[in-house]
């Protein structure tokens, strides 16, 4: 997508607002300038000792970047349950750089097809009616 195309966000789409430690689940109301979001679900990191993240370690990666890969990949497949069982059609994808890379390397194809806007920002400690005038800005 390129900074000067329009994005038209159809209502009850899915957004998504991660970081390293948690995934705000929200939905979108309205559209255009009326559009406001509500919070459906949070994300914590479960069982990270236990679980691990896909594919092989690094050797220089930090046990935080472990577990920051491994919540990645937890993300990513509760997103996929969503989206089998038909709970979202559009997704925004909203995170800070190093959690907007891991996701993508983790996501099943048909999470990654239902992006509609990606953001490379962090917003996980911002008000709902900031991140949807953020949306609202992004989207043209």
């Amino acid at each position: 997508m390129s900074d000067s195309e329009i994005v038209t966000v159809p209502q009850q789409s899915l957004v998504v607002v991660a970081d390293g430690h948690q995934a705000i689940l929200l939905r979108t109301q309205g559209v255009k300038d009326s559009m406001s979001l509500s919070e459906e679900q949070r994300l914590t990191p479960m069982n990270l000792a236990e679980e691990g993240p896909s594919g092989s370690r690094p050797e220089e990666q930090t046990p935080r970047q472990t577990n920051e890969a491994t919540f990645a990949k937890q993300v990513a497949q509760t997103l996929f349950t969503l989206k089998e069982a038909g709970k979202f059609k559009h997704m925004i994808l909203i995170a800070d750089p190093q959690t907007l890379g891991q996701l993508r390397e983790v996501f099943h194809k048909t999470v990654a097809d239902s992006i509609i806007l990606s953001l490379n920002k962090e917003l996980t400690n911002h008000s709902l009616d900031d991140i949807a005038a953020i949306i609202r800005n992004a989207a043209g």
